[in-house]
């Protein structure tokens, strides 16, 4: 019975996809109790629509697990593909369906807000944009990141944060005025004139235009001084100074020009973390971290996308040139949109190599911190470190709480540039100072078992050499060693440990593969729920094992490389390798030089630039 009204739905289904027309639009899939589970934008309402219910197509994970919940739909026509686009962006803010990828309680982003329409303007957090005059900037992810913005700035150019009526003169100021961070309109001190000017300075330094704002404020200090004011003179020059300052806090080593913004992200299981570099004038102003939700198994196009469209839908300020990780779907589309948000040109692009990539790498670097330093805190939120561990102590029947834990990995090429890795977690966090790196000396071809077999040896080896001499970090016994393997890598190690005859330590391994944990005797592993406490702990320990153990792995193959490259070169001895090494970062890079570039170099003259060319 059951199967016969499944059908009877698909059947429907089918019949009303027939029926779309092949307009471009906006679909809304819901569930069996009408819930918006999706929504999609299309070009072709009836071939996108009816691609979601062609059996014989591969389909995501995603689509196979949201397809069979599909029970209905409704549709709207656009006009075109941009007016889709912003009902889509709409329809996703209000509805936040389950399966579209949604930026994380977009809806309270705050904003900096500067009330234009006041005498004398003040300066607020706001989570509410109006159309009332005021100028607004943001989003930002937090109130924090205003709160740290407002600190910088209000110590350049004082403003009045209180709602106090002004239309009644005070007595007597409050005390942001004796300690120099209000000019006190409220007791007359300063003129309306006076204090918008100084607000049209604090507009340009937000916009990132400081050499607009110091020229400005030399000029007054220059005419001040003409008019033997002093004391007003003395104010800007601390001005100017201080504006001085944060631009040189701002520079970054890059030969990149213009207005843009650089965004990355770094992508885990369903959640993912955007970074963004708000760049002026070729400097870095600004940067903020996003978590997107919904996007496991999604492509990094899609991700990308999504972040996108859904941020400049409720951003203050469009930059020229947008720099993405990754290219976008729709791009022509969403470029068009924005130019229309900006009212000029927005290019949008993907760099592959040069000062723009460069600029890229360093944001997907910050989305990646800043992702695990999210997993740290999603954690502690959870249900608490302490949670975790004492999880874990039942789970594996200890007697006491696994306080301090090591974690090891193995990471080489074919057995090549072998190391391994020990990472230190005490009380659920890291403890970096304690982290350990091994080259493994003893073996040439890949065996897994065998290097972590050495690292083992090397580490417990060294505790029991040092328990007579002064403590120090090898002479500290962890509660648990974690292994990255299964129940071959376990078994590995507690053959190492009876044989330097330390055989009371708790060892565990975490397989990758699906998720479970080994322990030694056990002819089954333990399965924990994905949203255990404790084997979350326990993956932050096997992941940063893992990033630590490769990022040593790749420093080493990449010096190893670069060295045996140029270790025939008559003349390039190690610090015209360090010199050329900096320069253009790779054997590569060196390849594509000129005379002209190589011979620039420290160290290096236009003959021994000839050889080196030749040579390579």
């Amino acid at each position: 019975m059951e199967k016969a009204l499944n059908e009877s739905s698909e059947n429907q289904l089918l019949a009303k996809v027939k029926r779309l027309p092949e307009n471009p639009g906006v679909y809304i899939m819901r569930d069996c109790d009408g819930r918006i589970i999706y929504v999609g934008k299309a070009v072709n309402l009836k071939n996108r629509v009816r691609s979601y219910f062609n059996k014989s197509q591969d389909q995501s994970f995603k689509l196979t697990h949201m397809v069979p919940r599909i029970k209905d739909f409704d549709y709207f026509i656009t006009a075109s593909e941009e007016e889709a686009l912003i009902l889509e962006l709409n329809l996703i803010k209000r509805h936040k369906p389950y399966y579209n990828i949604r930026l994380k309680d977009d809806k309270t982003f705050p904003y900096l807000k500067i009330s234009l329409n006041e005498d004398y303007p003040s300066l607020r957090i706001t989570r509410k944009l109006e159309d009332d005059g005021a100028r607004y900037f943001g989003p930002f992810s937090s109130t924090h990141s205003i709160k740290q913005t407002l600190k910088i700035i209000k110590e350049i150019f004082p403003f009045r944060s209180c709602v106090k009526d002004l239309s009644k003169k005070l007595a007597r100021p409050c005390l942001e005025y004796d300690i120099h961070k209000c000019p006190g309109p409220c007791i007359n001190a300063v003129s309306p004139e006076e204090y918008n000017e100084s607000i049209m300075r604090l507009i340009l330094f937000l916009e990132g235009k400081q050499e607009k704002v110091v020229r400005q404020l030399e000029n007054n200090m220059q005419q001040a001084a003409a008019k033997l004011e002093y004391e007003k003179a003395a104010v800007l020059r601390d001005q100017i100074k201080a504006v001085k300052e944060v631009i040189n806090w701002q520079k970054l080593a890059t030969r990149v020009k213009g207005e843009q913004d650089v965004i990355a992200f770094a992508q885990e299981k369903d959640m993912a973390y955007a970074q963004i570099f708000f760049i002026r004038s070729g400097r870095i102003i600004g940067r903020e971290g996003f978590t997107m939700q919904g996007t496991l198994s999604e492509e990094a196009m899609q991700v990308m996308t999504d972040f996108v469209k859904q941020f400049y839908s409720s951003a203050t300020y469009v930059p020229s040139l947008i720099l993405l990780q990754y290219p976008i779907l729709d791009k022509a589309v969403i470029e068009g949109w924005l130019a229309k948000k900006k009212g000029s040109a927005v290019k949008i692009q993907s760099p592959l190599r040069g000062d723009k990539k460069q600029l890229v790498d360093t944001a997907a670097l910050n989305a990646k911190r800043g992702l695990e330093e999210l997993k740290i805190k999603q954690i502690s939120g959870q249900s608490g470190i302490n949670a975790a561990l004492e999880e874990l102590q039942k789970t594996l029947d200890m007697t006491a709480l696994p306080h301090r834990i090591e974690g090891y990995d193995i990471s080489n090429i074919q057995g090549k540039d072998a190391v391994g890795s020990m990472v230190v977690f005490e009380k659920g966090r890291p403890k970096t100072a304690h982290y350990r790196r091994f080259k493994i000396k003893t073996l040439q071809q890949p065996n897994d078992y065998a290097m972590m077999q050495e690292v083992i040896r090397r580490r417990f080896g060294r505790y029991r050499d040092s328990r007579q001499e002064t403590a120090d970090t090898w002479k500290i016994i962890p509660d648990l060693i974690l292994i990255d393997g299964g129940k071959g890598q376990v078994s590995s190690v507690m053959e190492i440990l009876k044989d330097i005859e330390i055989d009371s330590l708790h060892v565990i391994g975490l397989a990758k593969e699906n998720e479970e944990i080994f322990t030694p005797g056990a002819s089954l592993p333990i399965v924990l729920p994905k949203n255990s406490p404790a084997l979350q702990l326990l993956q932050r320990v096997r992941d940063e094992a893992h990033r630590f153990a490769v990022g040593y792995h790749h420093n080493l193959h990449k010096k190893k490389t670069f060295v045996s490259a140029l270790d025939g070169v008559p003349g390039i001895g190690p610090a015209r390798k360090k010199a050329l090494l900096k320069q253009f970062g790779s054997v590569s890079g060196i390849k594509s030089a000129s005379i002209e570039e190589l011979s620039a170099v420290k160290g290096l003259n236009a003959a021994l630039a000839q050889r080196l060319k030749e040579y390579l």
